[in-house]
């Protein structure tokens, strides 16, 4: 397939200065070309609710300068989190409000130490009013930051509001929400149903629907990070205590979801025979639920009985049963039958969302088609509807996939200067194909470009750029990159302080070594480490030359055995995995000789 299928302007903003490429021939405002189709025009992007600080089109309502100031502050890698960035933030003389620390939770959201003691600070300015939202938010960084301490703390010391007009309570069934999902997140299944039950005694929550809604975000939580047995668990917990609930069809929706998650068959077809049988009629979303299962375990043509099974019922389709099913025919590459899926679902009311068009998208993009993705891209905009980021995401994930950097950065060139923002998963892709390829000074600038676009590197990015920085002898900037992590509260892969720790000791750079093993003990950390990364190569050499040992021995053994009980009496269970790629082997040459 041609690899230039992109024919674009290459732009040269000041903050693109690394593309030194010279442009295509095409001037024109297209971006995406294909030999013999015509060109997709760029679209204007869509209106946006929320634009980041650094992009704000009409006038924030608070300062840019007091945002710019203590961004500064924030990104400084001197500034330290407690009393230090305290004293420092006293001395701008700035008078915080919510809008900007909202603004400065987006900025730097991977920031969660420097961020807590910012809001701490807030609080005990004069006039300060802080919000439900601000304390969630709050709340929220710490617990993706796993720091759940200093979220329960924040939590206990505001779960006392009123809840008058005069001062709005600042914790509520949100912020209990939170907490649970960011628990489960962590693997921590046991603590979010503990955060639940301590909730739940509240008055606040007994006495409101909130009891019952949580409930379900727990189930919901519990089933998207795995745990759906744990879930089932207190599904029937509930119902033995309390012989009087009726469980909602939102509950039976979220346990079904979850089996289907966990690739339980049976459970899940057990559970639908329930609902069916029961006194809840099914709505739509189940019958979404039950598509996406199927689709997710490649039954797609299960998946399509159900939607007609559903009209018998009455129940009209919409995206939420069509999306999946065009998503895994996609998938699959049977794209004449994913066509002809979207001429059904234009017929209905409700018609193809973004997420449709990007189904497909990503479908032609997986297979290389890259000419059909254009096709999809320009029905999308002549239907009139906006890419969105994750659109051109497929894109990227290609142009990473293959290594395309040409294209990838113009693609990434062009979204920018027509006013696109790119998101975190855009950068992640770029700095991937990158350090990939080894183009340090292309991804150093690129990781500048996406902080200064309000995406701050989190755990992924910046390990990608360390890991780059080391390979390429760089290591006082891989140092600067570690130490900056630890300082914005991120804790580093083990293995990363362990790789970088081996390179600065075998170069005898002692001193570095030992003030990046100082930073590794500040912060609690794993010291597990992948079974193919070791740490002394001469004891993995070792390991492999004993394998092949055994190997051949096992294999002498083979040619003198006569009898397979004699066999099985020679062989570990750990052996015979060798044994096998072994004999495997043995088979291979001999028919090489044969032909």
């Amino acid at each position: 397939m041609n690899t230039r299928f992109f024919s674009v302007t290459l732009i040269r903003p000041l903050h693109l200065k690394f593309l030194h490429q010279k442009p295509f021939s095409d001037q024109s405002s297209s971006w995406l070309s294909v030999t013999g189709n015509p060109l997709i025009k760029w679209p204007p992007p869509p209106p946006l609710t929320y634009t980041q600080p650094h992009q704000t089109q009409t006038s924030p309502n608070f300062s840019q300068t007091d945002f710019s100031t203590i961004s500064t502050l924030l990104a400084d890698p001197a500034i330290y989190p407690g009393p230090f960035l305290e004293s420092s933030l006293n001395r701008t003389g700035i008078k915080p409000e919510p809008t900007i620390l909202h603004a400065l939770f987006v900025h730097f959201d991977s920031s969660p130490r420097l961020l807590h003691t910012m809001f701490l600070w807030a609080e005990k300015q004069p006039g300060f009013r802080s919000s439900a939202a601000l304390v969630n938010e709050m709340i929220n960084i710490l617990g993706k930051a796993r720091e759940f301490d200093s979220a329960w703390a924040l939590l206990l010391d505001r779960i006392g509001g009123c809840g008058d007009d005069e001062e709005p309570a600042l914790v509520s069934g949100d912020t209990f929400a939170i907490l649970i999902r960011r628990y489960t997140r962590a693997g921590m299944p046991q603590s979010a149903i503990r955060t639940f039950e301590f909730a739940s005694d509240l008055d606040m929550i007994r006495n409101s629907d909130s009891g019952t809604s949580l409930f379900e975000i727990l189930l919901d939580s519990l089933c998207k990070e795995g745990h759906v047995r744990v879930a089932a668990e207190c599904f029937d917990r509930k119902k033995g205590f309390d012989t009087s609930w009726v469980p909602s069809i939102r509950v039976y929706n979220i346990l079904l979801n979850g089996w289907f998650r966990s690739r339980k068959l049976k459970h899940a077809e057990r559970l639908w025979l329930e609902v069916k049988n029961g006194s809840v009629r099914p709505s739509v979303v189940t019958y979404g639920t039950l598509v996406e299962g199927y689709c997710r375990m490649r039954r797609a043509e299960r998946a399509i009985e159900l939607v007609d099974e559903m009209r018998r019922e009455g129940i009209e389709p919409n995206a939420i049963v069509y999306n999946p099913i065009i998503d895994a025919l996609g998938e699959a590459g049977r794209f004449k039958e994913a066509l002809g899926m979207m001429e059904r679902f234009l017929v209905c009311e409700s018609g193809p969302t973004i997420s449709t068009y990007n189904s497909l998208v990503k479908g032609f993009c997986k297979a290389g088609d890259l000419t059909g993705a254009s096709k999809i891209l320009k029905t999308m905009i002549s239907r009139g509807l906006f890419p969105t980021p994750t659109t051109y995401n497929y894109f990227f994930r290609h142009f990473a996939k293959f290594g395309k950097i040409e294209e990838g950065m113009n693609l990434y060139t062009k979204m920018i200067k027509s006013g696109y923002t790119p998101d975190r998963l855009t950068y992640h892709l770029l700095l991937k194909m990158l350090c990939e390829d080894e183009r340090l000074d292309l991804a150093m600038q690129v990781s500048k470009e996406m902080r200064i676009r309000g995406c701050d590197m989190d755990l992924d990015t910046s390990t990608m750029l360390i890991h780059l920085l080391c390979k390429m002898q760089r290591f006082e900037e891989a140092v600067t990159e570690f130490e900056d992590m630890i300082r914005r509260g991120i804790v580093p892969q083990y293995l990363t302080f362990q790789r970088m720790n081996d390179e600065l000791k075998k170069r005898g750079m002692t001193k570095m070594a030992r003030k990046l093993h100082t930073m590794m003990s500040s912060v609690p950390h794993s010291t597990k480490l992948p079974n193919t990364y070791s740490e002394d190569i001469d004891a993995a050499c070792a390991r492999r030359s004993s394998i092949m040992q055994r190997a051949e021995a096992m294999s002498n053994i083979i040619k003198t055995c006569k009898h397979p009980r004699e066999l099985v009496k020679h062989r570990s269970s750990s052996e015979n995995s060798v044994w096998s790629a072994n004999q495997l082997i043995n088979d291979i040459r001999t028919r090489a000789k044969e032909t």
